[in-house]
């Protein structure tokens, strides 16, 4: 709720700041710079908007800089998910002040950071741990963005792909339930229905995929443009012999003559969008506005202003739908420019299945599903090739912060205790000096070792390994002293069917280099160990199954019948040599058996 009255109030305050610095009236309606009779008058008011931004961020908070969501990221990553307090009231009102003055910018970047930063606020104020705090980040971060653009579900799923690194009900629940609440408060506040909706309809076929995809790779060379360009400005502005604190003020210039070419580059612009959706705009005022905005926009953002990535792209991902649609010989104009629109951000952040249930949600056509679905998955895929990372996690792998954006299932939640553990097994009385029963095994050159602990009438009371037992005496430990005293009974112990990831969370939970593995149809006996050790084999044998290639099935061709050679040739060539280990149907020279590899 919370972060839903956040966005209500950010949108309130972007619509001030343009009345105000546009239209000079007092007003928190929602209104366009593109309407201003300025004139080159207007190019002073981003400059000024910067200049306030600048100053906001050297002497309030660096942390306002930048879209917003990569900043979330790196409070996941690095911070532990903590975001200072002063930045959930900087950012949202640096944001209002930039897009108000015309950035060409969206709200929903400004909105995470001020959303994730209310969920952090709360769970710094809570007793819990940082992966529950995460949740909370996480949980305002997408309750904010889906009480900007009524999409609930694409927010969540957004959170999955982009800030929560698992797919949990500890995390997908609570994020779930916040957008949900979130969607609900925002209804009698901004309206209930799709921001832009559509009706339309295009037939599905194999051509119609085809020209999906072919759009979808032009649009993912666009976005590998995009994100080439903003990171070249920025790269620009780091010459620059200033403080960064005056490159929002030099960006707002370039937004300033971008806004006398074309005005409807100014602002979130979301009218402009459903113009380019409904084929309210001709060919050449689609092109210019494609020109100008990707320039303005790079421009601006690679300044490191405050303001968001998703109305920017979701605008250049429409007007280049529109632009290639009006060329292909299917559908309209303006339904290409709906699945240009979600391709876009399938390529540039590296979201297809957010970019696809994005659109719908913000459009309510469900008809064109499945060549949105094959457009974003072309532009993402080209982007996977093309770029080394996204236009969100370039900046903060710029500050040498890794982002995995590849998920799979971790081989110690596949692999199972038995796979990697040691059976060698010896029993020991748990009173006999530690010096005897390291002489048990005196031929054993294995560490792993286990040694259970019988005490009288034969129950297992205790567990200690040989690296145990090696360790304590190399520590120059009493060798008389009884066993039992480095046991510490069977707390933590496995069974062999667990997954490793119990191995795991137990070895870390007692801080000991092994565990028991115990019969799970006799808890009271030891079968085997766990080591620290054999987790890094489960990673191993997860590395073989990616790496190495061999054939299953092979396919005999019956071989061409030589002619019969008499025993007195044969005699005459000398002995017959022995076939070649790696040759199929070999056999072993000494025993017979078939060799290894065949």
């Amino acid at each position: 709720m919370a972060a839903a009255l956040a966005a209500a109030a950010l949108l309130g305050l972007i619509g001030f700041f343009t009345n105000l610095f546009y239209y000079g009236r007092l007003s928190v309606s929602f209104a366009s710079p593109a309407g201003n009779g300025l004139g080159l008058a207007a190019i002073a008011i981003p400059v000024a908007g910067g200049l306030v931004v600048g100053l906001m961020a050297r002497y309030g908070s660096d942390r306002i800089r930048g879209h917003g969501i990569p900043e979330a990221l790196e409070s996941v990553l690095v911070h532990r998910s903590r975001i200072s307090p002063r930045v959930t009231v900087l950012k949202p009102v640096s944001a209002a002040i930039s897009i108000g003055t015309g950035g060409p910018f969206g709200a929903e970047g400004p909105i995470i950071m001020t959303g994730g930063s209310l969920g952090s606020v709360l769970g710094q104020g809570l007793s819990v741990s940082a992966a529950e705090r995460k949740t909370l980040l996480v949980a305002g971060a997408a309750a904010g963005m889906a009480a900007t653009f009524n999409t609930p579900v694409a927010a969540v799923l957004i959170a999955v792909e982009l800030l929560l690194f698992e797919w949990r009900p500890r995390s997908l629940i609570p994020v779930g339930v916040a957008t949900v609440v979130a969607t609900v408060v925002r209804w009698p506040i901004l309206g209930a229905g799709p921001i832009f909706p559509l009706v339309g309809g295009l037939p599905v076929d194999a051509s119609i995929l085809l020209q999906a995809a072919l759009l979808g790779l032009v649009v993912g060379a666009l976005a590998t443009v995009l994100t080439w360009s903003v990171y070249a400005f920025e790269d620009l502005y780091r010459r620059l012999p200033i403080h960064w604190m005056w490159w929002p003020a030099i960006g707002g210039i370039l937004i300033g003559v971008g806004g006398v070419i074309d005005p409807r580059v100014l602002g979130v612009g979301y009218g402009t969008i459903d113009l380019v959706l409904v084929g309210g705009l001709g060919l050449a005022a689609v092109a210019l506005l494609l020109a100008t905005k990707a320039v303005v926009w790079s421009a601006s953002l690679g300044s490191g202003t405050s303001g968001g990535v998703l109305a920017p792209l979701l605008m250049v991902g429409a007007s280049a739908g529109f632009l290639i649609g009006s060329r292909l010989p299917a559908g309209s104009p303006a339904l290409w420019a709906l699945i240009g629109l979600g391709a876009i951000l399938g390529g540039t952040m590296r979201v297809p299945f957010t970019g696809v249930l994005f659109a719908l949600e913000l459009t309510n056509d469900w008809a064109v599903l499945v060549p949105l679905f094959v457009a974003s998955l072309a532009a993402f895929g080209l982007t996977v090739f093309s770029m080394r990372r996204s236009i969100l996690t370039e900046k903060i792998s710029r500050r040498r912060v890794h982002v995995a954006r590849e998920y799979a299932v971790d081989p110690l939640e596949v692999l199972p205790v038995r796979a990697v553990m040691h059976t060698e097994i010896v029993l020991a009385e748990a009173d006999l000096p530690i010096g005897e029963v390291a002489r048990l095994t005196p031929t054993s050159e294995s560490r792993f070792v286990a040694y259970p602990l019988i005490a009288d009438g034969g129950r297992t009371v205790g567990f200690v390994s040989r690296a145990q037992i090696v360790g304590y005496l190399q520590g120059g430990g009493d060798p008389e002293r009884p066993v039992s005293t480095l046991s510490g009974g069977l707390s933590g112990a496995v069974a062999p069917d667990h997954p490793l990831r119990v191995a795991a969370a137990a070895l870390a939970e007692g801080d000991v280099e092994s565990l028991p593995v115990i019969d799970p149809d006799d808890p009271g006996r030891v079968i085997g160990l766990v080591a620290r050790e054999d987790l890094f084999t489960a990673r191993v044998l997860a590395l073989q199954d990616e790496l190495h290639r061999d054939r299953i099935l092979r396919v005999s061709w019956p071989a061409a019948r030589a002619p019969a050679i008499s025993n007195r040739r044969a005699s005459a060539r000398g002995p017959k040599r022995p076939p070649h280990p790696s040759s199929p149907g070999s056999t072993d020279a000494t025993s017979g058996e078939p060799a290894r590899g065949s």
